[in-house]
């Protein structure tokens, strides 16, 4: 099963030039997940095409999203979500959207304020209280270990970590609060945005010290599972 990670800028094959025979190279995807900065249409656009579910956070350009939200996709900013996608392949998506505050305006927190909300999202994971797709925060059950050694653990972000994919300027650096999330929760995979790629030199694919495989979903990039 493939996974389409979106982040910072739409793109016109998948918009304005979508045609069959993308709809054909997109079949496998059972996911989509946004990491913000992006047109609410867009998203709405490639939910509807595709017919698989669409989780985002929001960027720090974002804040159309508050009298606009994408229909049909769910904001896990803040939250977990568990769901089943493909062949049933269990997925547990932790998200938290924003970036480094640089300027007044929305989404954007200090180093203090995201690692509050880091560790109300850390008790959640750490509680099982987990969200489904119609917004029903539940608890998980127990004793389902095989589930638990089959599930795809992703953390998705608008902003990198410190110190992994981030820039050194304010407005581009990444939170420490995410790295002591990852190495805690030690998930599969970290997707991000923000740091778009034409920057100079920024890795799409590279791995934490704590093995968490990195991705910059800056445009797109299909992450297969």
């Amino acid at each position: 099963m493939k996974i389409l990670l979106i982040a910072d800028k739409e793109i016109p094959k998948l918009w304005e030039q979508w045609n069959e025979t993308r709809a054909e190279e997109l079949r496998d995807v059972g996911l989509i997940l946004s990491a913000g900065d992006l047109d609410p249409d867009y998203l709405q656009f490639l939910v509807t095409m595709l017919n698989v579910p669409l989780l985002y956070v929001p960027g720090n350009h974002d804040s159309m999203y508050d009298e606009r939200p994408p229909l049909g996709c769910v904001n896990i900013d803040g939250l977990v979500c568990e769901l089943r996608v493909g062949k049933g392949r269990l997925v547990r998506v932790a998200g938290l959207g924003g970036s480094m505050r640089y300027r007044s305006g929305d989404n954007m927190y200090s180093e203090r304020e995201m690692s509050l909300r880091a560790a109300r999202l850390a008790l959640r994971l750490k509680t099982g209280r987990y969200t489904d797709l119609d917004g029903r925060v539940r608890r998980r059950s127990r004793g389902r270990q095989e589930d638990e050694a089959g599930c795809v653990r992703i953390l998705l972000t608008h902003a990198p970590s410190l110190g992994h994919g981030d820039l050194e300027d304010l407005p581009h650096r990444g939170f420490a609060c995410f790295n002591r999330l990852i190495e805690k929760w030690q998930p599969d995979y970290h997707c991000y945005g923000h740091v778009h790629m034409e920057y100079g030199r920024i890795k799409r694919l590279s791995t934490h010290p704590s093995g968490t495989q990195l991705i910059n979903a800056n445009g797109m990039y299909l992450l297969e599972i």
